[in-house]
């Protein structure tokens, strides 16, 4: 029974995609059948579940869309084991800067994402970079409740110590709650008198857990991925049901933000976390740090993963942003 819900789903979600996703290089503006197919693919995953046999399906889901969806042409993998932790050096197949590096953090909720789905998102990385990205999955909830996932991130970032890299040749990235990962990551380099990366690269980051950004409301019917339900949900998986999510360790929003590294922070118009990223630009820069925000119009949470002229352009800023720090 298992092996056939599976094989359903693999169908079910390769229709989906493949007949209502925009080709590479498709005009943006057409955005109509990407957001009936977000929706679809969101809601075969049944996402604001944590039971077991809900984050199985979540999880395949996520795998198969990265398959799909993920640049095939001039990248290499190459997967290693940190610890016992799973990673993936990402990198250009021709000549690239073998003096950089990207620590890219995935998002999922803290309760989805594996190496192919980071592919995604590494890839593009790669691409506009010129840098290898090193992906890694770090523990999920609610298996592995807070801090496991961070403990994993400051263990991937002390091997990229240890294989040579300076903390200023590294540019740590992240989306949604690697987004989260990636700012407590600093913080906790920061509370440790470590030097902090070279810069960050934030992409619909989640930084405020209590959910209290006007976006919630204004964004509900617009977003086609998030409601505030999954949210909920996830929290709770990550941070058990009695956590003060206005701690700094599940917020970063409400931290000391002094002596942060340069953040590019990109979010969509039609997301109910736009509000995590305007108020953590506004609160970096009122911290004395630099923070840019970029916002796309008619854009969703994450939407720098999709096949679309409007993350290619997203991207490319990126890829801008990160030789200007360099």
């Amino acid at each position: 029974m298992a092996k056939r819900n599976a094989k359903d789903l693999t169908q079910r979600l390769e229709t989906v995609i493949k007949n209502l996703i925009p080709q590479r290089g498709q005009n943006a503006d057409e955005l109509g059948p990407m957001m009936r197919a977000i929706k679809a693919v969101h809601s075969v995953t049944g996402s604001t579940s944590t039971l077991p046999e809900d984050l199985e399906r979540q999880r395949a889901a996520q795998e198969l869309f990265g398959r799909l969806v993920t640049p095939a042409f001039g990248i290499r993998s190459d997967g290693l084991t940190v610890g016992s932790i799973p990673a993936e050096w990402v990198s250009l197949e021709h000549g690239h800067d073998r003096r950089h590096a990207v620590l890219y953090c995935h998002g999922g909720g803290y309760t989805c994402g594996q190496l192919g789905y980071a592919r995604i998102l590494a890839s593009k990385l790669a691409f506009c970079t010129g840098f290898d990205v090193l992906s890694f999955e770090y523990r999920l909830a609610p298996e592995h409740r807070y801090p496991a996932a961070l403990e994993d991130a400051l263990a991937l970032w002390d091997y990229l110590m240890y294989m040579g890299y300076g903390a200023r040749d590294v540019v740590v990235a992240g989306d949604s709650a690697g987004g989260n990962l990636a700012l407590e990551l600093c913080l906790k380099l920061k509370a440790q008198g470590r030097a902090q990366p070279r810069g960050l690269l934030l992409f619909s980051p989640w930084t405020d857990m209590t959910a209290s950004g006007k976006s919630y409301r204004a964004c509900r019917d617009l977003d086609p991925m998030l409601t505030r339900e999954y949210v909920e949900a996830v929290r709770e998986a990550y941070t058990g049901p009695d956590a003060d999510w206005a701690e700094p360790c599940y917020s970063p929003l409400f931290a000391d933000l002094r002596g942060l590294p340069p953040a590019l922070i990109q979010v969509g118009t039609n997301e109910i976390l736009r509000s995590d990223s305007e108020r953590l630009a506004e609160a970096m820069q009122k911290a004395g740090g630099y923070a840019r925000l970029e916002v796309y119009e008619d854009c969703w949470h994450v939407f720098q993963q999709m096949p679309i002229h409007r993350a290619e352009v997203a991207m490319e800023s990126a890829g801008r942003f990160v030789q200007r720090l360099m």
